[in-house]
């Protein structure tokens, strides 16, 4: 009689940084849904303390730990750690985003089509960067949420702009209870001149009042979801909600490989920016589902854990 399979175990390696963090979890999480992992999360150790554990063929960071089927690592100071835990203990090499590192000496690379990096046998093209956030079918239809951005190096921010769309979406859909929040970067002068338009139906919560996983609760619930266009890891959370997903419009600065993401999902209408929206063109969610962690996780199943 066959026994349930052993649980893939996973190396996560860290780097402290939030945005990293969310995407390697949004892997693991696919990954979880597929099998039974054993997750073991690790901060990456510095650089040379890396290299030195390379050339020793050691990792003491994961010493008393199983050997791992995956080291799954983001963000350029889990290069190294990537490739040390691997050649010490085995296991295939994941990293996410275009590496520093020639692409080469990964097992796999998840890059999204914004670097604009080729696809190839051990590198994987994703709309977008990979997220925490999981499909749900629970939106509701008269609950919409507003997820405001700020200055960036992409986008031209003027208050009144974005205060504007804000209030003819909320007066021209009075049966949504709308939410919004803000991000650090959102200049205080936004938040003052959107009090003055009195909107009974919108709930204002600023990312200070706001817990972890606050935003993933509401776009769970949320069947419409207006990002600003600066705020393009939010737009991918928006989209892979299942949620229907307008873009509150800026100025854009310059090209770059920003803006052509957010033009691309224009382009394939699984986003409706503001003036289209404003000219009669629906808000509606994509037809497809957009996951793209789930694809990932199940490129990785399909050819190096088949049999599970």
């Amino acid at each position: 009689m066959r026994g349930e399979p052993a649980p893939l175990v996973v190396w996560r390696l860290l780097d402290g940084k939030p945005g990293h963090e969310n995407q390697s979890l949004g892997l693991v999480r696919a990954l979880d849904e597929r099998r039974r992992i054993q997750l073991h999360d690790l901060p990456a150790p510095t650089r040379l303390r890396c290299l030195a554990d390379w050339l020793a063929g050691r990792f003491p960071a994961g010493a008393g730990l199983p050997d791992p089927a995956l080291v799954i690592g983001a963000g350029h100071a889990t290069h190294p750690a990537l490739l040390a835990a691997c050649r010490a203990r085995g296991g295939r090499s994941v990293v996410l985003m275009r590496p520093s590192l020639p692409r080469r000496w990964f097992d796999l690379c998840i890059v999204p089509a914004h670097d604009g990096v080729p696809a190839g046998a051990n590198t994987l093209v994703t709309r977008g960067v990979l997220n925490a956030v999981r499909p749900t079918t629970g939106h509701r239809d008269d609950r919409g949420l507003f997820l405001i951005g700020g200055e960036s190096a992409h986008y031209t921010w003027k208050d009144a702009r974005v205060v504007a769309q804000v209030e003819r979406i909320v007066t021209a859909t009075p049966a949504v209870r709308f939410t919004l929040t803000t991000s650090r970067r959102t200049p205080a002068s936004f938040l003052r001149l959107l009090a003055g338009r009195g909107l009974s139906s919108l709930r204002v919560v600023p990312v200070e009042r706001t817990e972890p996983g606050w935003v993933a609760g509401h776009l769970a619930e949320s069947g419409r979801v207006w990002v600003t266009g600066d705020s393009v890891s939010m737009i991918y959370e928006a989209l892979t909600s299942g949620a229907a997903v307008g873009l509150l419009q800026l100025g854009a600065r310059r090209p770059g490989r920003v803006t052509r993401g957010v033009e691309a999902l224009i382009e394939a209408r699984l986003v409706t920016p503001y003036a289209a929206w404003s000219a009669g063109a629906p808000l509606a969610p994509p037809t497809e589902p957009f996951d793209e962690a789930a694809r990932c996780a199940g490129w990785i199943c399909d050819r190096w854990m088949p049999a599970a």
